[in-house]
């Protein structure tokens, strides 16, 4: 297995685009002879005749080579390895013969972003098309030649076979002749039985993996390009402030810096920003040039705001009625008034950073009218698209390169860092790469969003929920469009009322306030969910212990016998309860819940969610010291993501790394504001999970179903925090209702 990346053009050729006669798609890659690991690389011209590339995705060449496009950004989700093994299992190919190569920013790809967990379920059944149709051409292609009936051949370990007579040919004798088939219609093509697959569901490893370790260049901040130059860019400390004078002549005098200049930017938080750009002959130099910066700014309303402020109005907006009603079943009011019994809790959580350990780059070439970019993007066609309002050039005049991602969690989604460059390339002469310090990371991230909940729960003199009321106080923009004002909440500050338990309940209210500030929010891993998920499941399992009964048992209750549940809050996806149970009565089994005796400071907690159409169920086992130390002991998960596992190896490690992620959010992650601005500057103030603190076992059970194949990047992470939550309550009496968990005092006696 070798691994192409396009990074230097000096030393990239490119395979011209051909469109095949039948309907062929447009093929347009480049490749790194450079990284080619022994590879031939095409050249414009080579084999024009005997390459086959019958779709956008594929290229068998005359020594039997088969590169496979992965066109969604690899974040570290593995997605480059994946999807190219669904088309390399139905294509009949032997793994060692295949180059994997990130495929640019192309309209040949369809969609490229990769962010929701869709990459797998918007790809897969598509992929599998591909990679047969593939197939049935090389077939056909032996057929020709063989003057055989494509009845008597199949395809196995990158070569036609005709059992019969014990002939074979190899792909890359019949690459010429399956090259001038045209592609066969969809009646002709049959997809493998998956009791069939050899690849699918076996252990792969990322095929980045030995690059990554030998420290090749994979990411965007490796991007060297003749004559690169260096830029940083800072903005106002306080969101979206303005430049009202710098001491540009004193900066442009220090050494190594080419130029510097004020960008006026916009106040749109997603967009570009204002701020100070420094061009400098190496990253080194443009650092120090900007800790010489001096800039006057002007910092707006903004500086109003602050944490402390918002969780005063919030206090102050829950004893109102809320500002949107998303859901009003039954009489909640005269449920709660009815009740045997009234349980109430108020839960919050903090702003916080992605915290991506590659910090934002970009290196962007502006010539001609025309730009070229390199980025590490969740999102290419949006930075392409801002690119677009803020030059004012076509998108045909936009080449952009996606490089790997170290780190993304939904951060690259969010174009600013292409804006910024795309504005500085455009003042420079040459090549330029943009990097943002760690500091520009913490403090002008796209936040996971913050927020309040109020909640009342009623429940009867058999222990039966039998009402729910939930106020929550969350966080908007003022939008100004058409000249008019309104509130747009913020990227996963809003909720459904379809979310669990909402349409379970006879007698349910949900409430919505928004409360208006300046700090930019974005998608964060599994966004809503990953809080949603706490709050809601903590809260049940108060009730749960309130009602005396065992959490397990009351979920279930709770979960009932709906079936399948149409029209959810997440983008009308379906809830199928029966999938949900499943999860949970296996996880229960496979962590053996209630059959354990714990002594006091140990104890197990349950938790379950849907997102990202998976169906996860967690258990959790902690240990609390008398003086609070936490250690998480084991975790099992449960999941049913539906019918195949692609990669076994790395679906292992997005759950573990899910369970990691979601540890370290609960237990450390915080972001305070005040005056407008993130105080934390670097990880000595915003601490991540270490070794230490990670659990000692991570159990990972996969339910393979008849459903469809989804992502499993994001729903493995929003049951960890409840279940951790729900095992310290056993373990110790202490019920956590604000996070980080280092705000909550967990010692007992």
């Amino acid at each position: 297995m070798s691994i192409e990346m396009p990074v230097n053009p000096a030393r990239r050729s490119f395979l011209r685009h051909s469109a095949l006669a039948g309907g062929g798609l447009v093929l347009g890659f480049y490749f790194n002879a450079a990284n080619s690991a022994g590879h031939k690389v095409a050249k414009p011209g080579d084999a024009a005749e005997t390459a086959f590339r019958p779709n956008a995705f594929i290229n068998i060449d005359h020594n039997g080579t088969v590169t496979l496009i992965s066109k969604q950004p690899e974040i570290g989700q593995g997605i480059k390895t994946s999807l190219p093994m669904v088309i390399a299992e139905e294509l009949e190919v032997d793994w060692q013969d295949v180059v994997i190569v990130q495929g640019d920013l192309d309209p040949a790809y369809g969609s490229q972003s990769a962010g929701g967990s869709r990459s797998t379920p918007t790809n897969y059944e598509e992929f599998h098309r591909l990679g047969a149709t593939a197939r049935t051409m090389l077939i056909q292609a032996a057929a020709r030649i063989w003057k055989l009936p494509v009845e008597e051949l199949l395809a196995r370990n990158s070569a036609v076979h005709h059992l019969p007579s014990g002939k074979q040919l190899s792909y890359a004798k019949l690459a010429a002749t399956a090259a001038k088939l045209p592609v066969p219609p969809a009646s002709a093509v049959r997809l493998k039985n998956p009791l069939d697959f050899q690849l699918l569901g076996t252990r792969i490893g990322g095929v980045d993996n030995p690059g990554i370790v030998t420290g090749k260049p994979l990411f965007g901040i490796d991007v060297q390009l003749p004559g690169l130059l260096y830029a940083t860019y800072a903005k106002s400390p306080a969101f979206a402030g303005k430049v009202v004078s710098a001491n540009l002549d004193e900066i442009k005098a220090l050494p190594g810096v080419r130029d510097t200049f004020i960008i006026e930017g916009t106040s749109n938080l997603k967009g570009l920003l204002p701020g100070v750009a420094i061009i400098a002959d190496s990253t080194w130099a443009a650092f120090s040039a900007r800790k010489r910066l001096k800039v006057v700014w002007d910092e707006g309303k903004v500086t109003t705001q602050s944490w402390a402020g918002f969780t005063s109005k919030a206090q102050e907006l829950s004893k109102q009625p809320g500002a949107e009603v998303l859901r009003n079943d039954g009489n909640v009011t005269q449920a709660l008034a009815d009740a045997a019994k009234t349980i109430e809790a108020a839960y919050s959580y903090p702003f916080i950073s992605h915290a991506s350990i590659e910090p934002q780059n970009a290196t962007a070439w502006y010539k001609d009218g025309s730009i070229e970019i390199w980025a590490p993007t969740q999102n290419p066609e949006a930075g392409q698209k801002i690119v677009t309002e803020i030059l004012g050039i076509a998108k045909d005049k936009i080449i952009l390169h996606i490089t790997r991602s170290g780190g993304g969690f939904g951060r690259r989604l969010i174009p600013d860092y292409i804006a910024e460059v795309a504005a500085i390339a455009r003042k420079v002469s040459g090549p330029v790469k943009l990097t943002w310090t760690h500091e520009d990371d913490l403090q002008h991230d796209q936040y996971r969003a913050g927020g309040f909940h109020f909640l009342r729960g009623g429940l009867d003199s058999t222990g039966k929920l039998t009402a729910w009321h939930n106020h929550f106080v969350t966080f908007s923009h003022n939008v100004v469009k058409d000249g008019k004002s309104s509130l747009e909440l913020g990227s996963g500050a809003n909720l459904s009322g379809d979310e669990f338990p909402g349409r379970w309940i006879s007698n349910c209210l949900i409430e919505q306030t928004p409360l208006e500030c300046g700090i930019p929010m974005g998608p964060w891993r599994a966004p809503r969910s990953n809080v949603l998920a706490w709050v809601f499941h903590s809260f049940i399992d108060e009730l749960a212990h309130a009602a005396g009964r065992d959490p397990l048992g009351f979920r279930l209750e709770l979960l009932g016998n709906k079936g399948f549940l149409p029209g959810t809050g997440e983008k009308g996806i379906p809830y199928d309860v029966n999938r949900m149970k499943h999860v949970l009565h296996d996880v229960a089994e496979k962590a053996d819940w209630g059959k354990k005796n714990f002594p006091r400071g140990q104890g197990q907690g349950i938790a379950f969610h849907f997102s990202h159409r998976g169906y996860i169920a967690q258990v959790a086992e902690v240990s609390v010291s008398k003086d609070g130390k936490l250690k998480v002991d084991k975790v099992v998960v449960s999941t049913d993501i539906g019918a195949q596992i692609v990669n076994l190896s790395g679906a292992e490690n997005q759950v573990q790394g899910s369970v990691v992620d979601g540890l370290g959010a609960l237990m450390f992650q915080e972001l305070t504001i005040d005056k407008g601005r993130i105080v934390q500057s670097n990880f000595g103030e915003y601490p991540m999970l270490r070794i230490a603190d990670a659990p000692t076992k991570i159990e990972v059970h996969f339910l393979k179903t008849d459903f469809p194949v989804t992502g499993l990047g994001e729903p493995a992470l929003p049951p960890l925090a409840p279940a951790v939550c729900n095992a310290i309550f056993a373990a110790t009496g202490i019920r956590v209702r604000r996070l980080p968990l280092l705000r909550t005092d967990l010692s007992w006696s």
